[in-house]
């Protein structure tokens, strides 16, 4: 418990957990990131796994067509490596904000357009909309989501692994409750 209490401050008289985010990153760096969103307790509601393989249903649909309009509508985003899973989406963005139509001006500590957190709340929300306008009201994402520089080849490589064996390894997914 005195773990805990080290990672958390209080805001308005309640606990609230720090940011993992790195304090001195600019979030609108070029780069390789890594994130993982979670569904909200872990619900399963994107499908399912069958034999090492993923199915997606209607609402797992939903978030893979919005993953792969990150790109399409952001000059400064492509996508590498990602999969959609039952309850969670893995991915690997690549930022490229070198782009002379963006804007670099604003401050860095908090979310701005073309920063990795501003890109990760527009994707959860526009998949929280459209999933709710299908007719499925309760669905959530968890409020955070991990992410993770990606600093080498090698590191690069082993998230892409990763990424690519997640069906198979379900069955021991911590995410998998």
């Amino acid at each position: 418990m005195a773990r805990l209490k080290r990672s958390m401050t209080k805001y308005k008289n309640k606990y609230r957990i720090e940011t993992t985010r790195l304090k001195y990153w600019d979030y609108r760096n070029n780069g390789y990131y890594y994130v993982t969103i979670l569904t909200k307790q872990k619900i399963k509601y994107f499908g399912f796994v069958k034999d090492g393989k993923v199915q997606l249903n209607v609402l797992g649909k939903i978030a893979a067509e919005e993953w792969l309009k990150t790109k399409e509508i952001r000059k400064n985003v492509d996508i590498d490596e990602w999969i959609i899973m039952p309850n969670h989406l893995h991915g690997i963005l690549i930022l490229d904000n070198n782009n002379p139509s963006i804007d670099n001006d604003e401050n860095a500590f908090r979310i701005q357009a073309n920063s990795l957190g501003s890109i990760i709340g527009q994707f959860k929300s526009i998949v929280t909309k459209r999933i709710r306008d299908s007719g499925e009201n309760m669905f959530c994402w968890q409020p955070r989501y991990y992410e993770h520089i990606i600093r080498s080849e090698k590191a690069l490589y082993n998230i892409r692994r990763y990424i690519k064996l997640n069906p198979l390894k379900w069955e021991l997914d911590e995410y998998n409750t």
